[in-house]
């Protein structure tokens, strides 16, 4: 689209009002106690899941959620809110670490030029962000306080007896180690050689890493884990106060996995060892006839044969290529090996074989299970495979055959329960376990503690340092620890971490070495939402009265609205509740949860309706949307393409259509003189709106209103093209109505309404100021009320012509208004009127010959 054919100067005004707005700092959001706060005002805050800022910039998909929040951030405003609608970076990660080890050049620099690009796309969108409180997860301003938040869950101990976090000084044990809410362990990890680093189980895809397609085999290393299995409880109970979407939720409880049954000791032989295993149904006990432990289980090396030790060994070393996700795939061919060793099931007496196999993981319940195949899918295929014995215990009520019934049933061939429900049955034999010493209740928890430690050098340093084999915290004084400058980042290929190599760093005294890992990505984004609330606070991780204030609210959660994407349902989400819970408990905040309404955008694909990748080549950049359409086409693109929540694909002439509304909108206000430039509409005086104009433009307010508040943007874009449809064409415009119309169109194209609204200021003295700081309008519910209807007007029963008619009319009415139509009158001339049937509000048939 050339200069000439553009239909309308777009790529003049738009830069303008974004540079007005900048200089202006009209976005800006004043804290408590700071100059222009107003106290009159409600607050609220609205969030974006602030972007990882990667080489390749922003493609269309990216700002779908950023235009939603810009809209409600700048139709709240309009309606009197104080509004806090920040964006920063969460910059950490092994993408810049990567291009650090190829080039050598430093992530932070890397990372620098990122976000002057992405900065520089968000800015030509127009999003109304509070710039002044712009954060970086990289600036050692911003990460001395992740490492601050560290050091109080590294002090704190979850006390059972108050069900909150505590300082490690209230435990009276004789080892705090054992207890604190960050603690050291060796766990097996997805090891990845090639990026020299951990990866979480959702970074391994088919056995390679995500990033790079590089081999992951497991290991054990020594590892910092935080203990958020502790709030398992309360993460699972206080989601129920939650605005979120009931499948996010899902999501979170089934990855909490709350279960409840019996965990139960199996005597190993005549040895002194026993196996422990969690099971949902523990009156299936009496059919138990084999265990099966995790490979990586500890007791497999105490217990396995001389002679079954080769086989498990090359079992192991298979396993450890797998990840979790493909282990416990349930449709995959059931592998094991047998340990050569027996245990003792606690209900029969009977020695059962120990097996070992990929399906049972280390990390859920006990890492070990008791094969009841009779009653469970997979332990059936199990037993079927390496022909071990099948004992049903559970009679099904039904016609159902009992061989593979897993439902709950009747108790049979279990001495102890036998002829009772499932029900009854798995509370006598829990009971019968515990008067024995042979098991007890429980409840169990798929959650398990969070590693997050990580061998990379792009992350927060842990302010940990460690002393003959002991850790300990760092004072707040000595915050930030600042990763030291190395000459690679490559990785060192022992599991060392890259900050190993900085010998002078890492000798923190004669007797004392720092911690060589560094934190996850996740670190930084578990708390983001607090430092925006007060940014250029030095003293404190957030200032006490601007938490108070922007976190506020009746309900649980303190940001009003957050908006991202379902790729971060479940863990960002669940890693920041569980912080921002440690944090309430020790008295650092004034909520226990952060996010109080959720709303998910749903992924733009390409044109090809393929995900928008690099490979594929369907990439679209907003950038050159916008030379070819504004800014303000690109934004209301985005919302009418459909429902915000849906998938749905990217469309270049669905982008040029709402670019042909913008242009109508244009030329209702503007017009081309003579010499071609443009000026004000002469059709646009200050007269009353006629009764017609009144209810179109009323019915619009509360259709935008009610279509904001319900993020339905695409039926408010709708409604709007309505509007300019009824007033194009129109010989005389109200006033009245284009500047209602221009408010509601101003969050959703704000360069095109800042510009005609200046337009209108400069012919026409009803308003003053820009439009940003206008009130929303509202709407007169009398003004919507249906005072007319259109009635069919028939001669024998053909329609003739429809009238206008009130809806109060009488019969006789009716009959007389149709009968006084002029093009009625033409067909009855010389012929007698027989009849008249009047059908209320709808219709009048006149019978004549």
């Amino acid at each position: 689209m050339d200069e000439r054919r553009k239909p309308y100067p777009f790529d003049e005004f738009e830069p303008k009002w974004q540079a007005i707005w900048e200089k202006q700092q009209l976005f800006h959001a004043p804290n408590p106690g700071e100059k222009d706060f107003d106290h009159a005002r409600p607050k609220f805050y609205v969030l974006d899941m602030f972007p990882y800022p990667s080489g390749a910039g922003l493609h269309v998909g990216h700002p779908e959620g950023y235009t939603a929040t810009d809209i409600i951030a700048r139709y709240k405003r309009m309606r009197g809110f104080n509004v806090l609608h920040p964006m920063g970076w969460d910059a950490f990660g092994l993408p810049a670490e990567q291009y650090a080890i190829k080039s050598g050049q430093h992530p932070a620099i890397t990372t620098r030029e990122n976000i002057a690009k992405f900065k520089n796309q968000l800015k030509r969108i127009g999003f109304s962000y509070d710039w002044q409180r712009e954060i970086n997860t990289t600036d050692p301003r911003y990460y001395k306080w992740t490492q601050w938040i560290f050091l109080q869950i590294y002090n704190s101990w979850f006390n059972p007896a108050t069900n909150k976090a505590e300082p490690i000084s209230t435990y009276s044990g004789k080892n705090p180690d054992e207890v604190r809410l960050a603690y050291v362990a060796d766990v097996p990890v997805n090891w990845c050689p090639e990026l020299g680093t951990v990866l979480a189980n959702e970074e391994v895809v088919d056995g390679k890493s995500e990033i790079g397609r590089f081999p992951v085999v497991r290991r054990p290393m020594r590892q910092w884990m935080l203990r958020i299995t502790a709030y398992a409880e309360r993460l699972l109970n206080e989601l129920d106060k939650l605005d979120w979407p009931e499948g996010i939720k899902l999501l979170q409880r089934n990855w909490i996995g709350r279960s409840e049954g019996a965990e139960i000791d199996f005597k190993i032989g005549k040895s002194d060892q026993k196996v422990r295993v969690f099971t949902t149904r523990p009156d299936t006990l009496y059919g138990g006839t084999f265990l099966v432990l995790a490979p990586e289980h500890s007791l497999v090396d105490l217990i396995v044969t001389e002679e079954q030790w080769p086989a498990v060994r090359e079992y192991r070393e298979k396993t450890a290529r797998k990840s979790d996700l493909e282990r416990s795939d349930l449709s995959k061919d059931k592998t094991g090996v047998f340990t050569g060793a027996y245990a003792i099931n606690p209900a029969t007496n009977e020695k059962i074989p120990i097996w070992i196999a990929d399906y049972v993981l280390i990390g859920y319940g006990t890492g070990a299970i008791g094969g009841v195949p009779a009653h469970d899918e997979r332990d059936l295929e199990f037993a079927k495979k390496f022909d071990l014995p099948i004992v049903i215990v559970v009679q099904p009520r039904g016609d159902e055959p009992a061989f593979g019934f897993t439902g709950e049933g009747i108790a049979i061939n279990s001495p102890v329960i036998n002829g009772l429900t499932s029900t009854e049955a798995k509370k006598k034999i829990t009971a019968w376990l515990e008067e024995r010493s042979l098991g007890k209740g429980a409840v169990n928890y798929k959650l398990r503690d969070w590693l997050f430690s990580r061998q990379r050098y792009w992350g927060e340093p842990f302010p940990i340092i460690w002393e003959n084999g002991n850790h300990r915290s760092l004072g707040e004084s000595e915050l930030p620890v600042v990763p030291p400058p190395l000459e690679d980042y490559k990785p060192t290929g022992t599991g060392e971490p890259p900050l190993s190599k900085a010998k002078v760093w890492v000798r923190y005294s004669e007797k004392a070495t720092r911690e060589t890992n560094v934190m996850p990505q996740w670190a930084g984004s578990c708390w983001y939402y607090l430092r925006f609330c007060d940014p250029h606070e030095d003293r404190r991780f957030v200032g006490e009265q601007a938490e108070r204030y922007w976190m506020s609210g009746a309900k649980p959660g303190g940001v009003d609205l957050y908006v991202g994407g379902t790729e971060h349902a479940v863990l960002h989400l669940l890693y920041a509740r569980f912080w921002q819970k440690v944090l309430f408990d020790l008295g650092y905040v004034s909520k226990p949860e952060p996010f109080q309404r959720l709303v998910n955008q749903g992924i733009i694909l390409g044109e090809d309706n393929q995900k928008m990748s690099k490979s594929r080549g369907n990439i679209v950049n907003p950038d050159d949307v916008i030379d070819q359409y504004g800014a303000d086409a690109f934004r209301c693109y985005e919302m009418f393409m459909g429902p915000l929540e849906q998938m749905k694909p990217w469309s270049m002439r669905g982008v040029e259509g709402v670019s042909r509304f913008l242009a109508r909108v244009w030329r209702l206000f503007m017009s081309e003189n003579q010499s071609g430039d443009w000026e004000l509409s002469g059709k646009i005086k200050q007269i009353d709106a006629d009764k017609a104009q009144q209810k179109m433009t009323h019915a619009t307010i509360k259709k935008v209103t009610e279509d904001i508040e319900s993020f339905s943007f695409n039926t408010a874009i709708s409604q709007m093209m309505i509007f300019v449809n009824v007033f194009t064409g129109v010989e005389a415009i109200p006033l009245s109505s284009m500047r209602s119309f221009l408010v509601l169109l101003s969050p959703f194209a704000p360069h095109i309404a800042s510009e005609l609204w200046e337009q209108l200021n400069t012919k026409f003295a009803d308003a003053r100021g820009d439009i940003t700081k206008q009130s929303w309008p509202a709407y007169d519910e009398t003004l919507l009320v249906e005072d007319e209807v259109e009635v069919v007007l028939q001669i024998n029963g053909r329609v003739r012509d429809r009238m206008k008619m009130s809806v109060s009319a009488t019969d006789e009415e009716m009959k007389a208004a149709a009968l006084a139509n002029a093009k009625i009158q033409d067909r009855i001339v010389g012929k007698t009127v027989r009849n008249v049937i009047v059908v209320p509000k709808k219709l009048v048939n006149i019978v004549a010959d």
